[in-house]
This record gives structure tokens, sequence and C-alpha cells, in this order.
């Protein structure tokens, strides 16, 4: 039978306040919101109020939207952040007071070696990063790049021949991943990587495991946040080292080769990151240093897989599950491709329907889900008092599915962004990219690289659900948006008959 003399009095006493110091340390802070007057879900102690509704942190958002309106207060774990859907408080936040009081991004200190990534920066380092990687992102930079995007575009069409003849039941993303990262090897450091045709190329491992956030790492931060500096020290990151270390290699070895053949000249993103580097280790401020070229390179190339390829194979989805939809998509690359003629960039980006089709598929699945900002300063935004220091989250998923501003946010209507519809679109309300200064610098890059590809394989082949087919879809809970099962779906090879009449219409 138990004894409470099993320990002496210093033992319990000590134990005592072990135990109300970790319980009050797990409360302490909470209740910021009441003091506010900002409505959300009660917290739990250490946990906050993650997972309250829904495991998928994104469908908890529109939970707690549906809930406690436009703005509310939520946990994550011990860190209070506000949430903001309401449209006019994004246009403050996003672009009017950006510069005054929200330049930055929440700090995750556990960057590892992407410390100093554009995505990272704050303030005046941003600025300069910015204005530095700004140039290689413009029409006339990824016009040029074009070439290299239909080289790879070609490869997948051709790679999918096999599979559409016999009608077979594909895991798409096996097919857009690797179009994606060749894109992106060519593109970023005119590497022909070839991973359609050989899809065990390391890179493409390492970049699908890049934003998979270790829970337990996540878990000891958030709790702990003193401890953060401490596990920076000793190494510990949210990117894998082995992934990161990978890349810095990759990048170093393809820039000492150009090194020692200095008089070819390339015309790819590490080119120009590299051509911007006037300055030097005593005067830094001029150009990018070493390290920010690998850090700017390696998110581009990582971030830019993941999204893109999540996106090429969710516009599959919807096509698949919406033939009617394909076939007029179909109709209009017929009309301005006739018989499957080569793609032409300005041709391409001036497709009305097409365009339609893809905003509507990034409205239903924004490939990131949240963005957020940090105020700088104590500030009040539409009555609503934002305590400086406090993170602000947007939750953009949520906000794509509100139906006071998108009416049956669950359907697939490309008319909605249609030339009429599209002027009536308030622009905070729809956030895929971003919005404001700190918006996705490569926004005009990914489209192009996702309009080509969906225009070469609709001008050849016709997607469509399958037994297989997991409907409705079931969402991954870590990472960005995107399917717990791979999605699969039958390909097939389109008619002549098909091919006439889009060209008849």
């Amino acid at each position: 039978m138990f004894s409470f003399s099993f320990f002496s009095l210093e033992t319990w006493t000590l134990l005592i306040s072990f135990i109300s110091i970790f319980v009050l340390y797990g409360y302490w802070s909470f209740g910021v919101f009441e003091k506010l007057g900002i409505p959300g879900p009660k917290p739990l102690m250490y946990f906050g109020t993650i997972g309250r509704y829904n495991n998928v942190y994104y469908l908890d958002d529109m939970e707690c939207a549906k809930k406690y309106g436009r703005v509310w207060g939520m946990y994550e774990l011990r860190k209070s952040v506000l949430a903001v859907m309401d449209p006019d408080m994004l246009k403050t936040i996003l672009v009017k007071e950006c510069f005054t009081y929200f330049t930055n991004r929440r700090s995750l200190i556990l960057n590892g070696d992407l410390y100093d990534a554009l995505v990272f920066s704050e303030d005046d380092h941003w600025r300069r990063i910015r204005h530095l990687v700004s140039p290689s992102f413009t029409s006339g930079r990824i016009k040029e790049m074009f070439s290299l995007m239909k080289h790879n575009s070609h490869k997948l069409t051709e790679n999918l021949r096999s599979k559409a003849h016999g009608g077979e039941v594909i895991a798409i993303k096996d097919f857009f991943a690797g179009y994606t990262i060749d894109v992106l090897g060519s593109c970023a450091f005119s590497v022909d990587l070839d991973t359609i045709n050989k899809p065990a190329n390391p890179l493409i491992t390492h970049a699908e495991k890049m934003f998979k956030i270790s829970v337990p790492l996540f878990l000891l931060q958030g709790c702990f946040p003193f401890l953060s500096p401490v596990l920076d020290l000793l190494g510990f990151s949210f990117f894998p080292k082995s992934t990161t270390d990978y890349f810095k290699t990759l990048v170093e070895k393809i820039r000492a080769e150009r090194s020692d053949s200095s008089k070819q000249n390339f015309s790819d993103f590490l080119h120009s990151f590299t051509s911007s580097q006037t300055g030097s280790k005593e005067n830094p401020n001029k150009g990018l240093t070493d390290h920010e070229v690998i850090s700017t390179v390696t998110m581009f190339v990582f971030a830019g897989f993941e999204t893109s390829a999540n996106t090429l194979v969710f516009l599959a989805y919807s096509l698949a599950r919406n033939p009617e939809v394909m076939k007029h998509l179909q109709r209009e690359i017929d009309l301005t491709f006739p018989n499957k003629a080569p793609v032409q960039y300005e041709a391409l980006m001036q497709m009305d329907y097409l365009s339609s089709v893809v905003d509507e598929c990034l409205r239903l699945y924004p490939t990131i889900p949240r963005l957020d900002r940090v105020a700088k300063e104590t500030v009040k935004i539409n009555g609503i008092t934002i305590p400086k220091g406090m993170a602000i989250m947007v939750p953009v998923y949520a906000l794509h599915y509100d139906p006071e501003l998108w009416p049956q946010p669950e359907e697939f209507k490309p008319e909605r962004f249609s030339k009429e519809n599209k002027q009536k679109i308030n622009p905070y309300t729809y956030l895929p990219f971003g919005m404001g200064p700190r918006n996705c610098l490569g926004m005009r890059f990914a489209l192009a690289m996702i309009k080509l590809a969906l225009v070469e394989v609709l001008q050849n082949y016709s997607f469509s659900v399958c037994e297989e087919t997991e409907i409705p879809l079931k969402m991954d809970p870590s990472g960005l948006v995107g399917p717990l099962k791979p999605i699969k779906l039958k390909l097939m090879m389109r008619s002549m008959d098909d091919a006439e009449v889009g060209k008849g219409n």
C-alpha cells in the first residue's frame, strides 16, 4: 500500500512545486484574446487550440471561421496567434501598413542553413535580397526560359503515351513531380535531370521531404520556446540537414564547374543570382553573398517543386471530376494551337478559360494554406487592437471557402474567374500567391510552368475518374495542402473526333 512517507518532506515539496510550475507554465500564455475581446476556441494546456475541430490544420481553420467569424484568436501550442480573414483588415496588413507594421513573417528560428533565404529574411535584409532577386522573375526572363520548360513538357507527354494507349490507372503525381523538378533543375542551374525517365534521382527524394516538419521538434520548440536558441546552436532545424547539405554540395559543384569554363554563358537563375554579387565580405550590402545565393536557389527549387506539382495534380483531379470543364478547355486549346501546334508563350498566357480553370483550382486547393505576419508595434485596425509582437495568421484555405464570398464554395466553377466576373472579385478574398510587397516572387514562373504542362497534356490526353480515385479526398494533416494518399486517375488518348469537335467550335 502506498505511503506518503515514502518520500521526504523536501522531496514532496519539490515535486509539488515542479508540478505546479509545469501546469502554470502550460497555461501562462493563454487569456490574451479574452482581454482583447476576441473570440476563439478554448485552449488546452500546452497544446493550445491545435486540432480542436479537425486534425488537418487548414480544415480546422474552416471550422473556426464558421464558429467565430472572420477574426478569431488561437494558440499554436503556447503561442498566441490572431487569425484574420476580413478583407478590409487584410488590405491594411498585407499592403497599406506592410512596411510600417507588418513587414516580417514569423521567425521560426530553427531554419538551419536557410536562415538567410528570402522567405525568412526581415526588414532591410529582406528588402535588399528582394531587390536583387526580383529582376530574375520578370515576364521577359521567364519567356527566355520557356524553351527549357517546353523541352521537359515534351518529355512529360511522351512519357504518358504508353500509359494512355492502354487506358491505365496512374498515380498522377509520379509524372507531374518529375516534370516539375526537371523544369526547376533546368531553369535554376541548366541541368537536365531527366527525372521523368529516371525517377530514382535523389533530388526529388529530398524535395519531397523538405517540408515534412518533425512533430517532436515542433512540439518542443512550441511548448518551450526559450529552448529554440539552444536547439539552433545544437544544429536542430525544421528542414532536414541531409537535404540542405545535399543541395549546397550540388550548387557548389555546379558553380565550381562554371568557374572552370567561364567563357560559357548561362541564362538560368543561378547565373542571374551570382551576377548580382557585386559586394564583398567587407561590404556585402551591394550584392548577394555566396550563402544567400545557395539559400535563395534552394528555396526556389524546393518550394517551387511541392507547390507546382501539387497544383498540377489537383488540376488533373478537378478536370477528371468535371469532364464538361475539361472538354471546354480542350476546345480552347485546339482553337489556340490547331492540329497540336507547338505552344507559344504569348498565346498560352492569353488563354482566358485556361486562366479561369487554373485560378479556380488554386481557390479550391491553395497550396500555401496560411500566410503570416508579425506586428512590429501595437496597432489598432478596424477596432481590433493587435499588440506588438503578435503573430497574425491569414487562413487562406478558409478564406477561399467562405460561402459569403464564394457561393457554393465546394463546387469547381471556373466561370467565377471569367473576364466579366473577375472584375467583381475583391482581391483580398483570393490569395493563392499572397498579396502586397511580400507576395510570391515566383508566381509568373509557376503559372507558366503549370499552364504549359496542362495544355500539352490535354492536347493529347484526357483524364477520368476510376474505381481507385478517392472521392472526396482525405487531406494530409502535415505540410502543404495535399492529399493523404496519392491521387489515381485513368489516362486516355484523345480521339480524333474530340480534336475535330474542338476545332469546329
